[in-house]
């Protein structure tokens, strides 16, 4: 079975979804966990929904096909970021081990729901390795980048190396600055964002001077 998700850039056939509904559950427990979380400002449940429902029906409207995680006993507000707990490949999933410890229960959760839809499960990054998704991008269909930071250790790498095996090439290992440290939500994807074969959103100011240059050398344009 070829799952095609070794691309960011390519058209969306099918994809899984937490709605925020289930992942905001009220303003009280908004209220609870938005400030531990370090969100910038504190999300209003009424006002997300809605907004979430827009998203939804627009990707619909592409005939694209929503799976829909099931409800989780105690989610929490992170979990919408489904992206995060797990690594696509042509093969299926590899479920992640977060590296922050509120997440560490949502691959469990994404496991169930793949095998229900179908999806294989190749693995899970275990004891102290930890990965989370968005420190993961495809550059091309055998290109992986990985961010070495504090979400994602040398551990993580090394077990998503082996678990891939030989659906890549080649992987990229780009080392994250400090920033402002562990506690802020600081991913490879907030600062690198595919759009295009040959094309990025990036932010250069934080971008590590090999990983830029290593883009560059791709042919990949990079738009700030």
């Amino acid at each position: 079975m070829n799952i095609g998700g070794q691309t960011e850039v390519g058209a969306i056939r099918r994809v899984a979804l937490y709605p925020a509904e289930h992942a905001f559950q009220s303003d009280e427990a908004i209220a609870r966990q938005w400030r531990e979380l370090n969100y910038s400002e504190r999300p209003e449940y009424a006002r997300a929904v809605e907004e979430y429902a827009g998203f939804v029906a627009l990707l619909k409207s592409f005939g694209i096909e929503i799976e829909f995680l099931p409800i989780a006993a105690s989610p929490g507000l992170d979990s919408i970021y489904v992206r995060d707990a797990s690594v696509v490949c042509d093969r299926g999933v590899i479920l992640c081990n977060m590296g922050k410890p509120q997440r560490r229960s949502e691959p469990k959760m994404a496991e169930a729901a793949y095998l229900d839809f179908g999806v294989p499960v190749l693995g899970s990054i275990t004891a102290d390795g930890r990965l989370e998704g968005g420190d993961v991008a495809w550059v091309d269909e055998r290109t992986l980048a990985v961010a070495r930071g504090y979400r994602t250790n040398d551990e993580g790498i090394r077990q998503l190396r082996q678990l891939l095996g030989e659906c890549m090439d080649e992987m990229i290992v780009v080392p994250l600055p400090h920033w402002r440290g562990p506690q802020d939500v600081f991913h490879l994807m907030s600062i690198f964002s595919p759009i295009d074969t040959d094309l990025a959103v990036v932010y250069s100011p934080l971008l590590p001077v090999p990983f830029r240059e290593t883009l560059l050398s791709r042919g990949i344009r990079l738009v700030e």
